[in-house]
Order: structure tokens, then C-alpha cells, then sequence
């Protein structure tokens, strides 16, 4: 990993980290993470994204596979699915810092057309690898155009296409290949996921995501559990149970507001799934989340 990319993605994170350690670029879809200390596991449904490490270290997991990866690592999720994710390594002095690119499904179909045939890896959804020098480059030469905005209008999203080039040419091509394959389980699965994080909060109907799919009911299940390792009610479960928690962290919502806010009629089923998921109540995860933030002020 050059010393110029940290250096860059360094300076531009301290300047504009939010409260959280994230730093959004003008660019769609491109952010930096920056964290000056451990962290206490993180939940997400994550979308397909590359996430270059230039500091410090993390762990992610998606169901029994964890993977640690540091600086110089890059990390490909290559279909929306549950992660549990933990920063390890990382102090003020030197801080956790990655670059997170969403991987465009569009950008890569039109190259894989161009690129032609070749062999994609199934069912591997958390990919860790180092990071090659050719997506490095790219990655450099997208920061470098930050400071740059007459320059950036012009060349943003040719160097965000090489990006995912040099993404597919190389280690992590053939676990983010089927992203680009027209019609693929991958991107017929990815229409229904699109409509459960549009509506999560709203009741699950599995016979509007099959059509959306275009697959009878019992192949989108069994197509959808491949590809997201959930079923299609555990994935609206977990969408809804993070997005409440997302809101009683962000917004300071109360527990019934943030309960009946992403479709739970019932608190108590809503504290005793949240439970489930977290480890602890509701109450208590934000009191822990308050004593962590209390004690790094």
C-alpha cells in the first residue's frame, strides 16, 4: 500500500470524520473509515463493497467464517449479507483507517461483457486478500481528485470504472463476477434485497419478491438463503432490528418509537428478538453504548 494513499485518506478523514469515524467524499459510494481506538462489535447488512485496510486492524464475520484482515488487506463482500465486524487495532496516534467502495452492479456488468468469459466463485460472500498495486493506483488517483472538483466532474467515473477493472482482474474478480452477469441468481436475488431495505418496516411478501426475482416461490428461498446465508423474514428481521438500533444511538428514540418505527407491533417480541441479536435488551445495549462513549471523551 503507497504511503501517498494513507497519507491522503489520513488527512481527509481527520478533517472530516463524523461522530461515528466515517468520512463520505463527494463521490457516491465512497467513504473513509477512521477509528481511534477498539470498537465494540458493530452489526450491519452490508452491501457488496470493497473495503481497502491502510491502518490497524479488523475482524469480520458472516455466520461461523470470521476474518481478520490489516493494512495492506482489502476486503471484498460480495452480496448483501449479515456481518458482525469489530476494529481490533487502532489507537489516536494510529488510527483504524480503510477506504470503503460500494461495488456498482451496472459498471460491472458492462465490463464483464467486455472482458468476456471467466470463471466466478459461488457462495463465498467475505473475501480477504492483499491489495493489488493496480487498484491501489486507481483508488489513489480517485482521492486525488477530491481537491480537484472541475477535474473530478470529468474523470470521477473513469477512474471509479478502472477501479472495479483492476477489482476483476484480480484476486477478488471471480467472487464479484456473478455481480455483473446478467440475469445471475446474484442480481435477481439483489432486486428482492433492494425491496426489503426499501420497505422493511412493511409486512414481508415473499410472493411479490419471488416475481421481482423471477423465480417461484421455493427457488427464490432456496436461492436467497445461498446468496445472503438468511431467509427472507431473518433478513427483514435483522434490517429492522439494526435500523432500530440505529435509531435509539443516533436519533435518542425510545424504545417503543424505535420498535414500532421499523413495523413491530409488540415491544416485547421486538425486546426479545433485539436480545437475540445483540446479546442484551435493548436498555441496556444503549446504557453500554453511553459508558463507551462517557469513557473515550
Amino acid at each position: 500500500m503507497t504511503e501517498t494513499l494513507l497519507q491522503i485518506a489520513s488527512n481527509y478523514a481527520a478533517a472530516h470524520a463524523d461522530g461515528k469515524g466515517l468520512a463520505s467524499t463527494p463521490f457516491a459510494g465512497i467513504s473513509i473509515v477512521r477509528e481511534t481506538a477498539p470498537s465494540a462489535l458493530q452489526f450491519a447488512i452490508s452491501k457488496p463493497l470493497v473495503a481497502l485496510v491502510l491502518q490497524g486492524a479488523k475482524r469480520v464475520a458472516v455466520g461461523a467464517t470470521s476474518l481478520d484482515l490489516g493494512a495492506g488487506d482489502s476486503l471484498v463482500i460480495s452480496s448483501d449479507v449479515p456481518t458482525v465486524s469489530q476494529i481490533t487495532r487502532a489507537t489516536a496516534a494510529v488510527p483504524y483507517l480503510s477506504l470503503v467502495v460500494e461495488l456498482d452492479p451496472i459498471v460491472i456488468e458492462g465490463l464483464v461483457v467486455e472482458m468476456g468469459a471467466a470463471p466466478y466463485v459461488p457462495s463465498q460472500p467475505l473475501r480477504v486478500e492483499p491489495t493489488e498495486r493496480d487498484v491501489s493506483d486507481a483508488a489513489l488517483r480517485l482521492l486525488r481528485l477530491i481537491d480537484r472538483p472541475s477535474s473530478a466532474s470529468i474523470l470521477q467515473s473513469q477512474v471509479l470504472r478502472e477501479l472495479h477493472y483492476w477489482l476483476l482482474a484480480g484476486r477478488h474478480g471471480g467472487a464479484i463476477r456473478a455481480l455483473g452477469m446478467a440475469d445471475s441468481h446474484a442480481q435477481r436475488i439483489g432486486r428482492a434485497v433492494a425491496i426489503i431495505r426499501a420497505d422493511y418496516a412493511k409486512p414481508l411478501r415473499v410472493d411479490r419478491l419471488a416475481k421481482a426475482a423471477g423465480m417461484s416461490q421455493s427457488a427464490f428461498h432456496l436461492h436467497f438463503r445461498s446468496i445472503t446465508s438468511l431467509t427472507p423474514l431473518q433478513f427483514q428481521k435483522q434490517l429492522r432490528l439494526i435500523e432500530a438500533r440505529r435509531t435509539m444511538l443516533a436519533d435518542g428514540a425510545s424504545i417503543a418509537t424505535a420498535s414500532h418505527r421499523v413495523g413491530y407491533e409488540s415491544v416485547t417480541q421486538f425486546t426479545r428478538e433485539y436480545c437475540r441479536l445483540f446479546g442484551m435488551p435493548p436498555g441496556r445495549d444503549m446504557r453500554e453504548a453511553k459508558r463507551r462513549v462517557e469513557s473515550a471523551a
